[in-house]
């Protein structure tokens, strides 16, 4: 698993460029439903969601626009 670091805080460098990913190309620039669910999903890939990547989710639902009903279920996780 690869690794960034911003304002030094430890996150998990997939989970954030799968959110850039989700934010790009489109010309929406913000985060669906489906795409929300798919960020959950992919940090809940192990037995449980680590710290690394609660703290990217956090990042990424600070720093990122989503949809309403995508704010809706990220929060939830969070």
């Amino acid at each position: 698993m690869a690794y960034v670091t911003i304002d030094g805080v430890k996150l998990e460098k997939e989970l954030l460029e799968l959110a850039k990913k989700h934010t790009t190309g489109r010309g929406e620039s913000r985060i669906s439903k489906e795409e929300a669910q798919e960020l959950i999903d992919s940090a809940k890939d192990g037995v449980k969601i680590t710290d690394t990547e609660m703290a990217t989710l956090k990042y990424i639902r600070e720093n990122f626009t989503f949809t309403a009903p995508a704010a809706e279920i990220f929060d939830e996780v969070l």
